[in-house]
């Protein structure tokens, strides 16, 4: 939106409580959900048809971690709503808004042939050491009516002055982690699980060719076409100083890596996750996601198990902090 050819941006003081965007409508395919695993690295047979002949009854289950693309965020839809243009889309003021943090609420699976509705607002906005931080909600709905799953998405709007680095900090030294060392652990059946107890680790390397599959698969919503994930020389200018992955994708990682302990219903059960990005997770490093079972509570019949997860790369640094709470029966 342009006023006497001004354009009008929605930076972090233009963003209010409570604005919001318009519904998208989302027809889930086999194929939407097998190329969702795929661009995760995630190769579980679970997300993939068992061939031609499989039987129409046998409906394909989405990763947890899917909710972020078949209800994506589109804060440019929030913002052209509202009358503004968003920073990502200015074509005289472009910037990024970057991942700082995330939280998935899965209260339903979710499978192909479901239709989604997603719907978006600003939930807060807020300052913390200098930075300025805007959480959005998204929720999904079914075409039954029911609330299939929500995420409070998080963006670093503006840095704190003189930061120059989107780097983390964290009082965990990741070099002296009991987790980064694990090759004669024995891991547990989930239903075996004591405090304590580390889960199934996983090591992604991330690759170029995967994030640019990744930020290509839209199914609402219209690509920049240039962003801190795609394009090298406009990412230098961002606080990244180079591309890097994007936050949902690492998140990703951090569904396959639980899935490796925990079957997919205790996510679908009533499960969440919350992830801090940390340092930038950038084509070419390995990280090795490892994880432990903080404690356990059991509450109507449920069991609901409080999970730590910290992804750590090749160079000893930490790249995300998680928490994760999955329900299964007692």
């Amino acid at each position: 939106m342009k006023a006497n050819n001004v354009e009008r941006l929605w930076d972090y003081n233009a963003v209010e409580q409570g604005q919001t965007g318009t519904d998208t409508l989302v027809t889930l395919t086999a194929e939407n959900i097998e190329e969702y695993a795929a661009a995760s690295q995630n190769d579980n047979s679970l997300y993939r048809k068992a061939g031609e002949d499989a039987s129409s009854d046998n409906l394909l289950i989405a990763m947890p971690t899917m909710v972020v693309t078949y209800a994506p965020l589109l804060r440019e839809n929030i913002a052209e709503a509202s009358g503004f243009v968003a920073l990502e889309r200015s074509a005289t003021a472009r910037r990024q808004t970057p991942f700082a943090k995330c939280e998935i609420r899965w209260f339903a699976p979710v499978s192909e042939e479901d239709v989604i509705t997603g719907s978006r607002r600003v939930l807060e906005k807020y300052e913390r050491r200098g930075s300025r931080f805007v959480t959005f909600r998204v929720e999904a709905s079914n075409q039954d009516g029911l609330k299939v799953g929500e995420y409070d998405y998080t963006c670093i709007f503006d840095y704190a002055k003189g930061q120059r680095s989107a780097q983390g900090q964290s009082d965990t030294d990741p070099a002296t982690d009991k987790y980064c060392n694990n090759g004669d652990t024995q891991y547990k059946k989930y239903t075996d699980l004591m405090v304590g107890d580390s889960l199934r680790p996983l090591v992604i390397t991330e690759r170029t060719d995967v994030i640019l599959r990744k930020d290509a698969l839209r199914l609402v919503g219209v690509s920049t076409g240039s962003n801190i994930h795609t394009d090298e020389e406009f990412a230098r200018q961002n606080i990244f100083g180079g591309a890097v992955n994007a936050g949902p994708s690492t998140m990703s990682y951090v569904d396959q890596m639980l899935q490796g302990t925990f079957p997919l219903e205790s996510f679908y059960s009533g499960g969440k996750l919350l992830m801090r990005a940390i340092t930038p997770f950038k084509a070419g490093d390995v990280v090795n996601f490892t994880g432990e079972l903080i404690n356990v509570r059991n509450d109507d019949h449920r069991r609901f198990l409080d999970c730590r997860v910290k992804g750590v790369n090749q160079a000893g640094e930490l790249v995300c902090l998680a928490d994760a709470t999955l329900v299964t029966g007692c």
